[in-house]
């Protein structure tokens, strides 16, 4: 699958070493073939993409700087922290084990805008121009790369470091086997904390489906109750989605994340919000209560991260967990959410269930609809006919907006699937209405 995100499929079946070796070597004269970071999960074809990019850049004259096994967001950092001039984050981020994929970092620590990836991928039009023997690139190792994303995390300027030291807070961390397992205990620990760890060793066999999802977190919800813990984080197997459970081991979902880092943030950073389409009303509640706006974009980082950027925008993200922190980096960090969170608690005094009994309720449903990839456009076709009494937007997808709930249906940029989120103002609601949704559609293949 090729999109905004990279590309992305089955490793020997979709995604073939000739094939990444080949995007690499055009992303490299693409970029100048200048110097190119690289980073990856810890998913076991990790290394022969590794391998298969690492020739492809060299050949075509990159000097390659290899992090390792590392959050995407260390890499997103790294570019512009070693002005390269682009970089690969190696992983398929929540998709199953045997997935993996390329995604393209432009020289500003951020993925490909639209424009940058469709110029991108028009350039393989022409041929490649191989290097010749004298000429060839060379690659590095850098093992600072997690240090350096801590030290960005520990120099926020608002986050009081002592006061969460004080608290000492016990926390459990499930890495799903994935990249964050070698990162997010340092930071905790650097913020004194008391860390279980569950699902750490990066084995890239992920102990549970690698989306953090609450139904996939009962492994932590147990581990929280027995170790008696403050809370409890999750991330996926890339640590750029974080979710969060209460001292009470129960999940209180993905959606909160974002939420209550802008909770912590807007009373210290004043400044508009921007979130996509799919983030919940609890933004908008947010927003109100400090007196700034909402701005919703189509669902992707990259079209956060810019218009956060452009608007100065002190704290947004994605509904998913992908909490973003300028002060960081214009992406989504696990990491970064992580010292939000702790901040937010040590500054309230509070524990997590009374932060989160303190905000409106609105509740999730979420689906999604596995289909052969020539029946997505004609799903979609479909969904303005099956809710023409509703006000629809197409941003991105069809969002059908009603009285206090709201329906997203778009095609994901990486699976052959349409996604079907809900929000509404009851749980039963919400299961209804997706489930309502789910009929429509497939009865209209």
């Amino acid at each position: 699958m090729v999109s905004l995100s990279g590309i992305r499929g089955i490793f020997g079946d979709t995604l073939t070493p000739d094939l990444v070796q080949s995007y690499a070597a055009y992303f490299g004269i693409f970029c100048g073939r200048g110097k190119i970071v690289i980073g990856r999960d810890s998913r076991t074809s990790g290394i022969a993409m590794r391998h298969s990019i690492i020739s492809g850049l060299i050949a075509v004259g990159c000097d390659v700087v290899d992090l390792g096994i590392v959050p995407t967001p260390t890499v997103l950092i790294s570019v512009k922290d070693l002005n390269a001039c682009g970089g690969i984050s190696i992983t398929a981020s929540h998709n199953p084990p045997e997935w993996n994929a390329m995604k393209f970092v432009d020289r500003d620590g951020m993925f490909l805008a639209a424009q940058r990836a469709e110029a991108f991928f028009k350039s393989m039009e022409s041929p490649i121009l191989w290097n010749k023997w004298d000429t060839l690139g060379k690659v590095v190792m850098d093992p600072s790369g997690v240090e350096r994303h801590i030290e960005k995390i520990l120099g926020i300027p608002y986050i009081d470091f002592e006061k969460i030291r004080t608290r000492k807070f016990r926390v459990v961390i499930d890495s799903v086997n994935g990249a964050g397992g070698l990162a997010s205990p340092l930071l905790l620990k650097k913020l004194g904390c008391e860390v279980i760890e569950i699902n750490s060793e990066p084995t890239g066999v992920f102990s549970h489906p690698a989306e953090p999802l609450n139904q996939n977190l009962t492994q932590l919800e147990a581990a929280v109750k027995e170790h008696h813990a403050d809370l409890g984080f999750a991330t996926d197997p890339d640590a750029d989605r974080l979710s969060l459970v209460s001292e009470k081991g129960s999940c209180i979902g993905e959606e909160l994340s974002v939420a209550l880092a802008e909770m912590f943030v807007l009373p210290k950073r004043s400044g508009d919000i921007v979130v996509n389409l799919s983030t919940s009303m609890l933004s908008d509640d947010i927003a109100a209560r400090f007196g700034v706006k909402v701005h919703r974009t189509r669902v992707g980082e990259i079209n956060v991260g810019k218009l956060m950027q452009e608007l100065r925008s002190p704290i947004g993200g994605e509904g998913n967990g992908g909490i973003i922190c300028p002060d960081v980096n214009y992406t989504r960090d696990a990491l970064s959410g992580m010292a939000l969170i702790l901040g937010l608690m040590a500054e309230q005094e509070k524990t997590l269930t009374q932060l989160v009994d303190e905000l409106p309720k609105y509740y999730f449903s979420k689906a999604k609809i596995e289909l052969k990839p020539s029946q997505l456009d004609r799903i979609m076709e479909m969904v303005p006919t099956l809710y023409k009494d509703y006000e629809i937007n197409t941003l991105d997808g069809i969002k059908v907006i009603g009285s206090k709930f709201w329906i997203h249906i778009r095609k994901s940029g990486t699976e052959p699937i349409i996604r079907v989120y809900v929000e509404s103002d009851s749980a039963s609601r919400s299961e209804e209405i997706c489930s309502s949704a789910i009929k429509k559609l497939t009865g209209s293949i």
